[in-house]
């Protein structure tokens, strides 16, 4: 995962950097995008090609889901998240390695590095399915055999989905959350779907809709 900063810029250091570069700054906005959708696009022609189960998860599934909605919705996401077996692991390790990516575990952090000097941050990071992620979650990950195959790619469920973004609970996942809920993706008959816990969970985000 990215390192957190230990501290904010100073004016000067933030000046220096508008000044380096300020005139670049849509191109490389656009370049960032561009390279997470590339790097998605990789990720899933390779495990298609080599048939290894696996799903999208994280932001770029909420990007496709809210996509069938509302295109002018979309949020950018930053790295790319994908679901897999732990006994398809060898697999994917080896289809993975056609388009360049190379596995390394980053702490806790199963990662798939663009390459030997990639970074965590913008790699290819893994969650195994049927696992929960933390002890304390609610419940485990989904089967990585659910999933809707849209533009070609095999993106996790919406239930599935909500159901993940409701047990991490951070505030990225309240923002995705709203997100499904602005398009109409995620209404007041959905916390029925859920635990008592996860449940809960949703209804205050119902209940808080502007955060």
């Amino acid at each position: 995962m990215a390192e957190r900063l230990t501290r904010a810029y100073t004016a000067e250091e933030l000046d220096a950097a508008i000044a380096l570069h300020g005139h670049q700054i849509l191109d490389r906005m656009m370049n960032a995008v561009l390279k997470v959708r590339e790097r998605l696009e990789r990720t899933t022609r390779c495990l298609n090609q080599a048939k290894v189960p696996y799903a999208v998860i994280g932001g770029n599934a909420v990007a496709a889901w809210v996509s069938t909605v509302d295109i002018g919705a979309v949020r950018n996401t930053r790295d790319v998240d994908i679901l897999l077996r732990r006994e398809d692991f060898a697999r994917a390790i080896e289809a993975m390695a056609t388009e360049g990516f190379v596995q390394e575990q980053a702490g806790s952090v199963t990662v798939f590095l663009d390459g030997p000097d990639g970074l965590p941050s913008q790699g290819v990071h893994v969650l195994w399915s049927g696992e929960k992620v933390r002890p304390q979650y609610d419940s485990p990950t989904p089967s990585v055999e659910s999933f809707k195959v849209l533009d070609g790619m095999q993106i996790i469920e919406l239930e599935d989905l909500v159901h993940m973004k409701l047990n991490s609970f951070r505030d990225k996942d309240k923002v995705h959350l709203r997100d499904f809920m602005n398009v109409g993706l995620v209404d007041s008959t959905w916390p029925s779907r859920f635990s008592p816990v996860l449940a809960d969970r949703l209804q205050s985000v119902l209940d808080n809709p502007d955060g």
